[in-house]
Formats: structure tokens, sequence, C-alpha cells
């Protein structure tokens, strides 16, 4: 068997509002709880694992790689709830989207810092 990601662990100051903020902006299937985790399922066979943290949180960057349709409703619902975003990971480019290699990304964070991004085509490493 090739090596696969399977999941990743998601310290949250509040697990249940964290997988909720995530299956709601990213249009996934509700979490599933699992022992301490709410587990947010997606496509790929991936899973993050929401654990609430006692202490206090390192934000982390997740990207998510989306099809063009899936950008649209993303990005729709982050415009809708107010959300800051940006087209860099560094905020430098505040309100705007990137249109990086052929596609297109978005930049914003979940209720603990955690950097979010919503993309349509991976990065060009090594091309």
């Amino acid at each position: 068997m090739a090596v696969q990601l399977n999941h990743t662990i998601l310290n949250a100051s509040d697990n249940r509002a964290s997988a909720r903020f995530l299956v709601e902006l990213l249009g996934l299937p509700d979490p599933v709880e699992y022992g301490p985790f709410q587990v947010v399922q997606l496509s790929n066979e991936i899973s993050l694992d929401v654990i609430r943290a006692d202490g206090p949180i390192t934000p982390q960057h997740y990207a998510f790689l989306v099809g063009e349709d899936e950008f649209d409703e993303i990005f729709g619902r982050i415009k809708d709830r107010g959300l800051t975003y940006w087209a860099d990971p560094f905020h430098r480019q505040p309100g705007r989207i990137n249109e990086w290699h052929g596609g297109r990304g978005v930049y914003f964070d979940d209720p603990d810092g955690h950097a979010l991004e919503v993309m349509t085509r991976p990065y060009d490493i090594g091309a």
C-alpha cells in the first residue's frame, strides 16, 4: 500500500463549533462524534478530527482543493457570513481572491485562527 494521509487532528477551543464552522462553509456532511473528536470527513477519505484543546491554540494551515462550482458556493458562504478573506497566505491582500496556477484561491481564518485555504488548482510545485 502506498503511504496516504488518513486523518489529522485540529485543535479547537470549542470542537463542536469549529467542526460545524467547517462543514457549513465547505458544504460537507455533518461531523460525527468519535470519542473526544468531532470528525469532519472530506471527500478524499481524509478526515479532520477536531478536538477541544485546554490551552492556547497554535494556528495551523489547512488547504482544500475544490472544483470551480464548489469554490463559488464556498466563497459565497464566506461573503454571506461577512468573514474577512485574503488573496494570499500573509493577509496582505484583503477582500480579494487569487488566480494562481490557472485557478482561483482564497484564504480565511476559522474561529481559532487556523488559516484555511480553498483553491481550484493545486500548486505547480516542481513543474
